[in-house]
């Protein structure tokens, strides 16, 4: 007596179901305890994705380990990558304990300025008790930044602990994703094109506009005599890189400061300056190198660095716009490889 087919076809059917049901569970479940890796994890991701040619140069055509080359590919990225990072890093954590040391002459100066603004305008521009709640947040300011330094040092540290297993293991990782990627190769090269674009124009465009407009920044911050030039200059491209608000985080305050010093010339000045030519410098820049780099639409940008860095912090930077172009990505894969054949078998019957 021969079996029913559908009762196969259910029993596998039934069998493939649970199957993801309990790679989905485990996936999950593993995601949610390692998630605080998760930024590691992309910061790997990227430097592999920079890093893989060079890899493949050094161990296929020259002949090296793979050990010995992937310890110097990470020294050079140390080196030449985080070293500066963190020697900046460490000029603004000064300027920021300083401030946090000096902060109730800061305060003081600034309830002079609004008590100023209020009887010449009859305006209040910043209410006592504001300025009281700033001062209670600058208190707690130092410990938190010591506190996401210690965060940050254990998440490069994690970092390059995977990337070495990811250089070493670079070709068969790769053959891997092609293996358990339940696409079409075309597709899966697709998507790997499309990671390739959007991590190197991000690692290379959004350092650069901001680098770019911190130069401009000084410029202008040598020309209008602002104090401590140089630590602007260092904070300004830091801030170049945050969404929307970027290098107006701290033109702005800066602006505001010298109004509240007296020094009203050099406040008009920086402004003008401020709003004027380095604000017009990052929407020149970004679109040009945009274009240049990988023809990512700015909006694409824009709201995947929100999300990216709402998600992953710092590194969602990079991976806040790899996410939306991913998700747009899949919705044009999808549509290939299930709907069309749909419409294909439609035309056929």
């Amino acid at each position: 007596m021969s079996s029913n087919p559908n009762n196969t076809i259910n029993t596998n059917l039934l069998r493939q179901i649970f199957f993801i049901a309990a790679i989905v569970f485990l996936g999950i479940v593993l995601f949610r305890q390692l998630w605080f890796f998760s930024s590691a994890f992309l910061g790997a991701v990227t430097f592999y994705v920079i890093m893989r040619k060079r890899m493949f140069y050094l161990t296929e055509n020259r002949g090296w380990k793979k050990a010995t080359a992937a310890w110097i590919l990470m020294l050079l990225s140390f080196f030449v990558i985080l070293v500066p990072i963190g020697i900046l890093g460490n000029i603004l954590y000064s300027k920021v304990a300083d401030i946090v040391t000096h902060s109730g002459e800061y305060l003081n100066s600034l309830k002079r300025f609004a008590d100023q603004i209020k009887d010449k305008t009859g305006y209040v521009l910043v209410k006592p008790q504001n300025i009281d709640q700033l001062g209670s947040y600058l208190a707690q300011l130092l410990p938190k930044v010591l506190g996401v330094t210690m965060n940050t040092l254990a998440l490069i540290a994690a970092m390059y602990f995977i990337l070495f297993f990811m250089l070493v293991n670079g070709r068969r990782m790769e053959q891997s994703v092609y293996e358990y990627i339940p696409l079409k190769d075309t597709n899966v090269e697709l998507i790997g094109k499309e990671v390739r674009v959007m991590v190197v124009s991000n690692t290379i465009g959004i350092p650069l506009i901001a680098l770019i407009q911190g130069v401009v920044g000084l410029i202008g911050y040598l020309i209008i005599g602002v104090k401590d030039p140089w630590l602007w200059f260092v904070a300004t491209s830091i801030a170049a890189m945050m969404p929307v608000v970027g290098a107006a985080l701290i033109y702005v305050p800066l602006t505001i400061s010298l109004f509240v010093s007296g020094e009203t010339g050099k406040g008009i000045a920086m402004a003008v300056w401020g709003f004027g030519v380095i604000g017009l410098v990052d929407n020149l820049f970004r679109f040009l190198l945009n274009k240049r780099l990988g023809d990512i639409h700015p909006l694409i940008t824009i709201f995947g660095v929100i999300v990216g860095v709402q998600l992953f912090g710092f590194i969602g930077l990079i991976f806040g716009p790899l996410l939306i172009s991913m998700f747009l990505l899949l919705l044009k894969i999808y549509s290939s490889e299930f709907i069309i054949k749909r419409r294909e078998v439609k035309r056929v019957k």
